[in-house]
């Protein structure tokens, strides 16, 4: 009898987790039993991934949106350390500095560009990342990786002008009102050397990537000029509360964050200014500091399942690259201008600066925050050289006309002792 009861319940002990997995995959409301079948076998278990994103980049379980990286974490049974960078340059400055390990990167393509030639991204096994079927065919093969080896498209999007219109009163089409000076203090500006200085390039109509130092020197002019004018607000993602307050009339950002604010702030609008915007695409990287290359590319992957792609994108409010959200007619921002324009704006496009100009853009934009480079600065500096050149002028005229004095009197007395005082006078 015990035999048999032992029997009984190896039996049942064998077949409960079988059962459980497949009642797990038949009441999933989200993915198919094809795509947990797919990602259970990993062999990811107890393993980390380490994600590197910019900040409010993916759809995290708040007001009732998928929490991408708990469901990555439900699936895979590894576990993911999700952190945030605030700009391309900051994220650059921790891997270039060591002792980090990062596995899934989210850098822009000017970036991509300099971490391939400085040799510090891995090339992805598309094996490991079948989902690459579906980024649509334009979004692949792009200018900063042309041979598709180190990274998938994310996302695709514009810088704009963000306006409150209870602030402003007509439609701004130029960069400029950025310069004037009625708006002062009532201007955020991008934290971040390289969007700021492509505002001044486009006014100046300069090509973002030029290799002239007087093109830099000259943006560079420019936006002290705009400090001194109407002294910015230098922010990022704390964009988002202070245009959302009302506050403030302008704001430089994104065009896909602009949908998220006006969400929050219906007075807000947004224009692309004539003189052109950045157009840009952020993708998928794996560093060369990566301890979890298979769970990179299995996080990677997973990012472009059709039901994680638009989680994302009706969170982040970015272009999705991912066809199976391109042709969604139900996907809340099908045919948005902002997000997808029917016509793009003029634009240009970052890429990668040689290092003598990359030292300069970084020495030119602290100079600019901390005010070293400005207008006004110059220009006391200017009238304190004017003074103190005329008080110079006024002593060495002083000193002039005592050594004349001197000289005269001089002579007299050696006169006087030659004829006499009596005899010279007459």
């Amino acid at each position: 009898m015990k035999k048999i009861l032992t029997l009984i319940l190896c039996l049942v002990l064998c077949w409960a987790p079988v059962s459980v997995c497949a009642f797990a995959a038949e009441d999933d409301e989200i993915f198919t039993e094809e795509q947990i079948a797919y990602y259970e076998n990993l062999g990811l278990q107890g393993t980390t991934v380490n994600v590197y994103n910019w900040g409010e980049y993916i759809s995290d379980g708040s007001e009732g949106s998928m929490d991408v990286v708990s469901e990555f974490e439900r699936l895979t049974g590894a576990t993911v350390n999700y952190t945030n960078f605030e700009s391309n340059e900051n994220m650059y400055s921790k891997l270039a500095g060591g002792g980090v390990s990062y596995d899934v990167i989210v850098p822009s393509d000017y970036m991509i560009e300099r971490l391939i030639d400085e040799n510090m991204l891995l090339e992805i096994d598309w094996n490991n990342v079948p989902n690459r079927s579906l980024i649509a065919p334009q979004y692949q093969n792009l200018f900063y990786d042309p041979d598709q080896k180190y990274s998938l498209c994310y996302n695709v999007g514009t810088t704009a002008l963000i306006y409150n219109t209870q602030l402003v009163d007509e439609v701004p089409t130029s960069w400029n009102v950025l310069w004037d000076e009625q708006y002062k203090g009532k201007v955020l500006m991008f934290n971040n050397s390289r969007d700021a200085f492509a505002i001044a390039q486009a006014l100046l109509g300069q090509d973002f990537n030029t290799t002239n130092e007087s093109d830099w020197n000259a943006a560079a002019e420019l936006l002290a000029e705009q400090r001194d004018k109407v002294n910015p607000v230098y922010v990022m993602d704390e964009v988002f509360n202070l245009m959302e307050s009302g506050e403030y009339a302008f704001a430089t950002y994104y065009a896909g964050d602009y949908v998220l604010m006006n969400e929050n702030n219906p007075d807000l609008a947004y224009a692309f200014p004539e003189e052109g915007v950045n157009i840009f695409y952020d993708a998928f990287c794996i560093p060369t500091c990566t301890q979890n290359k298979r769970g990179a590319e299995a996080f990677i992957n997973f990012m472009h399942e059709p039901q994680v792609a638009l989680e994302n994108a009706e969170y982040i409010y970015y272009a999705s690259p991912n066809l199976s959200v391109i042709n969604n007619e139900e996907h809340s921002l099908h045919g948005n201008e902002a997000v997808y324009p029917a016509e793009m704006p003029k634009g240009q496009y970052f890429g990668n600066l040689p290092q003598n100009i990359l030292e300069l853009q970084a020495d030119l934009w602290t100079k600019v925050k901390s005010g070293r480079l400005s207008t006004s600065s110059a220009a006391d500096e200017k009238k304190i050289y004017i003074e103190f050149a005329a008080v110079l002028g006024i002593a060495v005229l002083c000193v002039a006309a005592k050594l004349i004095y001197d000289g005269k009197k001089k002579k007299f007395e050696d006169l006087s002792d030659v004829y006499g005082k009596n005899d010279y006078r007459s």
